[in-house]
């Protein structure tokens, strides 16, 4: 079984580097930044999760998890990395258990139904504490455990598991009974506890339109920690990156389109991992896109974001795109950014000053950094390309996994809807509608495919050539559009706070199957800025 290369006894990468402006001077400023937020919001809370159900199988267990213990092992647990995490439990300060434990206890504390609720989590595996409790029964019997082996991992609910529902956060889909998708079973194979399923934006966002992202009807409304109904949680993994950032779930898996992963990631300050095309599997994922999407890992720290990757890689047989990667044994004793050469968007370094920081930051390790105007490129067909992909990809993922749930098509599902639009879709259906009303065939989608393809590595390679680039500097998920239709991957890195206190995210693009080299650089910045701060109201 593959093992990391990593520092165990990492310092602290998450102190304080950001100087913000008083709250009394912000005051104004976030009190009409939420009464404009509020305004996007139909729906707030769930009428789809029950609570009981919900906390039933942990009733017991909790009721002797007492606030003292939980003070207890807040040290050992609260911001710290998955090594340290394992050190408590090699040094007999934590067991997997209590880890488990620990989580569902802050999972009941802010999620749901309190004046701090986020509604970040749809459903708990019933069976996390017995299988927590089996890894420390096991903790001796091998020194070969993945460093992932014992740790709670959430999922965004469009990816396949045992025992709970696959729902996508659809009313339609709340029955959906599968198996493991491939990288679940990867996870397990590595030792990890799944802990539950994460809220999502809708559909992963290719639903409604004109809904707030972080909304599902099954979820409810997700909301952001760092400004609870008045930052966007940005979209579609908004659970996954919520959840992690308020120390809901020490990880997270997402899925990226274009932007799932990087968009709620820096949103939420945390850091968000788009790999390649076809190096993590996307069997047993509810699509939209077979020629754009991914899953990817959700974390609070680069290394983290490293170990829950390297726990999910495989070559999956039945996903065409799949393929074996071949290191992910990555190495971050000696990172340097000497001799690296970086381009930063002119535009950006006028307009952001936090990039503009960012990007001195980078200098100061060591990076040449290089200005460049961007390509003028449009993306004519994008849209298009989601709906004709996602026409003749859902039905497939119905025939192959949800057989049980009795839809075959996306019209099965927007007249489903419409017998209750007030609690199924009440921000309307209208990308679903636009699929129906797409009629392109397979030698239109493969033109749209190829035309796009071509025009986002031009995005990116015609600078990188031009100025003998390493990679691209950008923000968020600014050019997430660009890097979808090149199949190059990215890494979002927290970079602090504007003057409202809105986390933003220095995000790194390199060519096909560089994640090496984006580990490298994100781990070397995170080491050099120290920007990430968790959410003041959930400590």
């Amino acid at each position: 079984m593959k093992k990391l290369l990593l520092l165990l006894l990492l310092p602290a990468l998450f102190s304080c580097g950001n100087e913000k402006d008083s709250e009394d001077e912000n005051s104004e400023i976030r009190d009409s930044l939420q009464t404009e937020k509020e305004e996007e919001f139909k729906v707030l809370d769930s009428k789809n999760i029950s609570q009981d159900s919900l906390w039933a199988p942990f009733e017991s267990d909790l009721a002797e998890f007492s606030e003292e213990k939980y003070n207890q092992l807040k040290p050992f647990i609260f911001d710290k990395n998955i090594p340290e995490l394992q050190e408590a439990v090699k040094n007999a300060d934590l067991t997997y258990e209590e880890l488990s434990l620990f989580f569902l206890y802050r999972i009941k504390k802010f999620d749901r139904e309190n004046e701090l609720s986020l509604n970040s989590v749809i459903s708990l595996n019933p069976n996390l504490l017995e299988e927590a409790r089996e890894k420390d029964e096991k903790l001796n019997n091998s020194e070969e455990n993945h460093l992932i082996n014992g740790i709670p991992v959430l999922l965004k609910d469009n990816i396949n598991t045992q025992n709970m529902a696959t729902t996508a956060g659809a009313v339609a889909l709340q029955n959906n009974q599968t198996e493991d998708a491939f990288i679940v079973q990867k996870l397990k194979e590595n030792g990890a506890l799944i802990l539950g399923k994460a809220n999502l934006s809708e559909w992963a966002y290719f639903f409604c339109g004109e809904c707030p992202s972080g909304y599902s009807a099954v979820g409810g409304q997700t909301l952001n920690p760092y400004g609870r109904k008045i930052f966007d949680t940005g979209g579609s993994s908004s659970g996954s990156a919520v959840a992690v950032a308020a120390n809901l779930a020490p990880v997270a898996i997402g899925s990226e389109t274009s932007g799932s992963i990087l968009s709620p990631s820096s949103q939420n300050s945390v850091v968000g991992l788009k790999p390649t095309m076809g190096n993590l599997s996307r069997g047993g994922i509810v699509p939209i896109s077979s020629y754009l999407d991914t899953p990817g890992p959700i974390t609070k720290s680069v290394i983290d974001n490293a170990i829950l990757y390297s726990a999910m890689t495989g070559k999956d047989v039945e996903d065409a795109l799949s393929v074996e990667v071949e290191n992910t044994d990555f190495n971050f004793e000696n990172t340097s950014l000497e001799g690296k050469r970086f381009g930063a968007f002119k535009q950006l370094m006028k307009e952001d000053s936090l990039y503009r920081r960012a990007v001195n930051d980078l200098k100061n390790a060591g990076a040449e950094i290089v200005e460049f105007e961007a390509e003028k490129i449009e993306l004519e067909n994008f849209l298009r390309l989601l709906s004709l992909d996602m026409k003749k990809d859902l039905p497939e993922y119905f025939e192959k996994y949800g057989a049980e749930t009795g839809f075959t098509s996306v019209d099965d599902i927007v007249k489903f809807n419409i017998e209750d639009s007030v609690s199924r879709m009440p921000y309307g259906q209208a990308l679903f509608e636009g699929i129906l009303q797409e009629s392109g065939d397979s030698t239109n989608l493969d033109s749209i495919k190829s035309d796009l393809s071509e025009k986002g590595r031009k995005y990116f390679e015609t600078p990188m050539q031009k100025h003998n680039l390493d990679g691209i500097l950008s923000i968020n998920n600014y050019h997430a559009g660009f890097a979808a239709v090149a199949h190059y991957p990215g890494i979002t890195v927290p970079m602090g706070y504007n003057k409202e206190g809105a986390p933003k995210g220095l995000t790194f693009f390199a060519k096909s199957s560089q994640e090496n080299k984006l580990y490298q650089w994100a781990f070397a910045f995170e080491k050099a800025s120290k920007r990430r701060q968790s959410p003041k109201n959930y400590e």
